[in-house]
């Protein structure tokens, strides 16, 4: 089969690779139609090389049709439409339980001191082979994969593999208050998610940072009111000047470890990708350090006692962390990988309905074959030809 493979920094290849097979009695094998290329996908493609093996698989975003099944899954048939979560959880482990798929402790990656094991996201979380490719072998394919109905077009269910409940989920830790304000830096495709699920919810004041003109404008379209990063004045005052000098009551960094604006931390994470892998490997998990510019202008522009409720990935060990600030403002700080099973009950209702009240149907920006999957990763991470929001389509 096709599939999209890591070779080194910014180079990804479209190789010929051994198709998967049932390897488990609860596995499954989906045939993919289409798999979303993920903001996640790019700090692979940029900065944490050092976790990968050449030939890996990418891809976390995957829907398609059930080929196969192994017998201890009653669920599934083949000719089953479903979307695959990201997280690989088995439903009925203790932190299964309690809603934390994401730190299953079936799949949980000991070795690393890490939680569930994901789709195509390097060794830290299990090195299992990604979505971006023809076929996919689903493991815990009796808990995992969502059955969606025939019909509607990918576009209404490919996002609930990641970025629907991750945003639900950013929304649900930002708790705004009744009434409330909500600030979201980062307009890609999870904050503007974000967006269009705090505006469903009632948010009346929802406010998008970015500087990308087309991600503003797109987030424009859903009520939301746009604050440029390249027009002159600090960022939090402009946040203050639009809620009554307070600051927002609830921030979502949907940014995360590659943020604008942190020439430092920028610095250090080119060094280390210019290190031999084993050696930039370690100095990431002892020493590693983030672009802290989305981070840092969240708890500046979150009012006293407000929360900020972090979905963009972080991966660093020293960060420097203002927490005089944090402390002396009472901020509430939440953050983590997306359950994604445990918000599906929520979510699946709104995209089946003929409305599409979170615009799923308008959120990807470029539909592409798989083979053009090193053009649409180049394109995604320079935010070129206004990609947002990327599918690709085996």
């Amino acid at each position: 089969m096709k599939a999209v493979t890591w070779h080194g920094k910014r180079d990804v290849r479209v190789d010929t690779v051994p198709d998967p097979k049932l390897q488990e009695p609860t596995d499954a094998i989906v045939r993919i139609t289409s798999t979303g290329v993920c903001g996640s996908d790019l700090h692979l493609y940029e900065v944490l090389g050092s976790f990968m093996r050449e030939g890996d698989i990418l891809g976390h975003e995957p829907m398609g049709i059930v080929e196969e099944v192994g017998s201890s899954v009653p669920n599934l048939k083949p000719g089953d439409r479903v979307v695959v979560p990201f997280n690989i959880s088995c439903g009925h482990c203790y932190m299964c339980e309690q809603g934390l798929q994401s730190q299953c402790e079936t799949t949980q990656v000991r070795a690393q001191d890490k939680g569930a094991s994901l789709f195509g996201y390097t060794k830290l979380y299990g090195g299992v082979p990604g979505g971006q490719a023809e076929y996919l072998r689903v493991p815990q394919a009796h808990y995992g994969p969502v059955t969606v109905p025939d019909g509607p077009p990918d576009e209404r269910f490919v996002y609930l593999s990641d970025v629907v409940p991750t945003a639900w989920q950013a929304v649900a830790y930002a708790d705004v208050p009744d009434g409330g304000s909500l600030a979201v830096f980062g307009l890609g495709p999870i904050g503007q998610m974000c967006c269009r699920i705090a505006r469903h919810q009632g948010v009346e004041k929802v406010i998008g940072v970015d500087l990308v003109p087309e991600r503003l404008a797109l987030a424009a379209k859903y009520g939301v009111t746009p604050v440029d990063l390249t027009e002159p004045g600090d960022v939090g005052d402009k946040i203050r000047e639009l809620t009554a000098g307070r600051g927002a009551d609830s921030v979502i960094d949907a940014v995360g470890m590659e943020a604008h604006g942190s020439p430092a931390g920028k610095i250090a994470q080119q060094l280390t990708t210019l290190l031999p892998k084993p050696v930039a490997a370690k100095m990431t998990e002892k020493a590693g350090v983030d672009r802290l510019g989305a981070l840092l202008s969240s708890v500046d522009a979150v009012r006293r006692g407000g929360t900020v409720s972090l979905s963009g990935v972080y991966g660093g060990m020293v960060d420097p962390i203002p927490m005089m600030q944090l402390f002396d403002k009472q901020i509430q700080l939440r953050m983590g990988q997306a359950n994604v099973r445990r918000w599906m009950d929520d979510i699946l209702p709104l995209v089946t309905r003929d409305d599409d009240p979170l615009g799923v149907e308008d959120l990807a920006t470029h539909k592409l074959p798989l083979a053009d999957a090193p053009h649409a990763y180049e394109i995604f991470q320079k935010k070129q030809d206004g990609a947002i929001k990327i599918l690709l389509r085996p």
